[in-house]
């Protein structure tokens, strides 16, 4: 736990750093009153403060301290970095000067292409009723690419709230290392990883839980699940633990392209049709909002230390049932 504390204090001054930076070059965001309703301009770039935090103790642990054969994930850290550093650039750029949607998924497919060329793609992955399933390296290589492309987008879209995405990311951190932590999973290194970018991600939590004084912006909201999605292919496929604890978020993701597409309207033009704004519409607060996802990302997490992988599909089939439903739901009260 030593380095989980590290990297929250070494996360909360880089975060109080980067803030003022960000406030000094006025790169901002402004209220609009409409999908951001925040009360007064507030800095962006946070996606910096977690990227030098996390990688800082990462490299610093690699070349001085190789702790719980951390060593032994080096190649595939490099492709992490790697495609990091891209992610990041294209956020920040976005931040500066915003990209057209079209422009940024091809920007960052082409960060993901080369971190999963670098890095490889799942050898194999867990099969429901027992054993593996053996992967080709085309096949493992596309799986990597589509997963990380879509975790990368799903945190993207769920920063709609104050701390919503950072908190259930560091949930979802958590999770894979209490799985890596468990006998039947034990991976200290991948596990060690894992808390270092939860410490990270709670550091900054203290300043962008509600009412935020720093946002993620692009920069941070497309690196935080860039790298979530990274730790659960580390040495060996954790989808199904980091799947369930996005689940919620993924489904939504689905459920409102789906809308979107049934009402002739462009797939990436932004609304308020995802379900943490339409709880806010029903009368939650900003803070109980949140507070659902993280409960929901925090319990179908914990089922992952616990049932068996059909089981887990089994939790995950239920969740599918639920959204539909209550996407029913919500769709019929917004017509009253």
């Amino acid at each position: 736990m030593l380095y989980f504390f590290i990297s929250l204090f070494f996360s909360i001054c880089s975060t109080l750093l980067i803030r003022w930076l960000a406030s000094y070059f006025n790169v901002v965001d402004f209220p609009d009153g409409e999908r951001k309703r925040h009360q007064n301009p507030v800095p962006l770039l946070g996606g910096i403060s977690i990227f030098v935090t996390f990688w800082i103790i990462i490299f610093g642990l690699l070349r001085w301290h190789q702790v719980n054969g951390i060593a032994l994930l080096f190649p595939k850290l490099v492709a992490a970095f790697v495609g990091s550093v891209i992610v990041l650039l294209i956020g920040i750029a976005d931040d500066l000067r915003p990209f057209s949607a079209l422009g940024r998924l091809i920007l960052t497919s082409l960060a993901i292409l080369i971190t999963t060329i670098l890095g490889g793609g799942l050898e194999k992955i867990t099969h429901p009723l027992g054993g593996f399933i053996q992967l080709s390296t085309i096949v493992g290589g596309v799986l990597v690419f589509f997963w990380l492309l879509g975790m990368t987008y799903t945190t993207k879209i769920l920063d709609g709230l104050d701390g919503l995405a950072t908190g259930v990311v560091a949930i979802g951190a958590f999770m894979i290392y209490f799985l890596t932590s468990t006998a039947q999973f034990y991976q200290p290194n991948v596990g060690l990883v894992a808390l270092i970018f939860a410490g990270t991600c709670l550091g900054f939590l203290v300043f962008n839980f509600y009412p935020a004084k720093i946002f993620l912006g692009e920069s941070g909201s497309l690196l935080i699940g860039f790298t979530l999605g990274i730790l659960a292919t580390l040495g060996g496929g954790k989808l199904a633990t980091a799947l369930l604890v996005m689940a919620v978020p993924i489904l939504d993701v689905v459920r409102v392209v789906y809308v979107r597409f049934r009402r002739k309207q462009p797939i990436f033009q932004g609304d308020r049709e995802h379900l943490h704004f339409q709880l806010l519409n029903l009368g939650m607060s900003e803070r109980w909002v949140v507070l659902a996802y993280y409960v929901a990302a925090a319990a179908f997490g914990i089922t992952t230390l616990f049932l068996q992988s059909y089981q887990k599909l089994i939790a995950l089939l239920f969740l599918v049932i639920a959204m539909v439903a209550m996407g029913w739901k919500l769709s019929k009260i917004s017509k009253v």
